[in-house]
């Protein structure tokens, strides 16, 4: 199928993925009413024709936090991306930087920051939640900007997960051969329960 336009993506996605993994993307939380308006006020977003104007010529870069950035389009972070493709993080990180944009990295990653910085160069944030444990926030911190992360994109209308229905009718676990890999040999604490 020749993907001519963005919304197409969700029906391959929906052919091609398990249904809890494809319903974990898709869904929202509750009745899913922010995910709704999300999508409208995105719908809402509209391009000023430019009529008579020499566009032979177009720039569309900006900055971030001091980044340049080769459009004003950033990667948001997407939690346990390998569920959909075995490259996972990595290829969206290659995917950012072959764009000359910015990925943000899920905390919650099937990848740590140290396997997408390596993969090469790239302008990356990281995704943190603040936990009630601030060793493990201190631990993530030290760790991305370890593996040369730029900025945190800090995560704060979480203080409480959102009660995801889809996941609860499909029993959602993460499958086995996965892992959240940025909690890899910290010291979580109680959190490890």
């Amino acid at each position: 199928m020749e993907v001519t336009n963005v919304t197409e993506y969700q029906a391959i996605a929906k052919e091609k993925l398990p249904k809890m993994v494809y319903d974990y993307y898709a869904s929202g939380a509750e009745d899913q009413w922010t995910l709704e308006e999300n999508r409208n006020a995105f719908s809402r977003i509209l391009f000023r024709p430019r009529i008579l104007i020499d566009v032979s010529r177009i720039d569309m870069t900006t900055t971030i936090l001091g980044f340049k950035i080769s459009m004003p389009i950033m990667l948001a972070p997407t939690a346990m991306q390998k569920m959909a493709h075995p490259e996972g993080e990595y290829a969206t990180a290659r995917a950012a930087s072959s764009a000359g944009t910015i990925m943000t990295l899920s905390s919650w990653a099937t990848s740590s920051v140290e396997e997408v910085a390596s993969t090469g160069p790239g302008i990356r944030f990281f995704q943190l939640y603040v936990y009630k444990d601030r060793n493990v926030v201190a631990q993530l911190v030290r760790r991305a900007e370890r593996a040369g992360f730029k900025a945190i994109a800090l995560t704060v209308d979480t203080p409480r997960l959102g009660r995801r229905e889809a996941d609860i009718k499909n029993r959602f676990t993460l499958p086995p051969f996965l892992t959240l890999k940025n909690f890899e040999g910290l010291d979580l604490g109680k959190m490890d329960e």
